[in-house]
């Protein structure tokens, strides 16, 4: 319903009054958009896309670095 009557207002509009009202609509993307960047990505992203963030990040480590021996985490050298 208010789309419509929404819709129906903006055909009345002359082209100084589209352009007023394309600015306003430019304005309150580019807030929205300073809004969802001034929170960490962790905090608004969803589980699975937290999840898939983080197998991008590893899945972008290097393959061919050493592994740690079994002696270097033994609970016998753990102080």
């Amino acid at each position: 319903m208010l789309r419509e009557n929404i819709k129906k207002e903006i055909d009345k509009l002359d082209e100084e009054q589209l352009k007023k009202i394309a600015d306003f609509i430019a304005f309150l993307e580019f807030q929205s958009r300073q809004i969802e960047s001034s929170h960490p990505f962790w905090q608004r992203a969803t589980p699975t896309e937290r999840a898939r963030e983080f197998r991008e990040w590893v899945s972008q480590l290097p393959k061919n670095s050493p592994s740690l021996p079994d002696k270097a985490t033994s609970r016998d050298t753990i102080l």
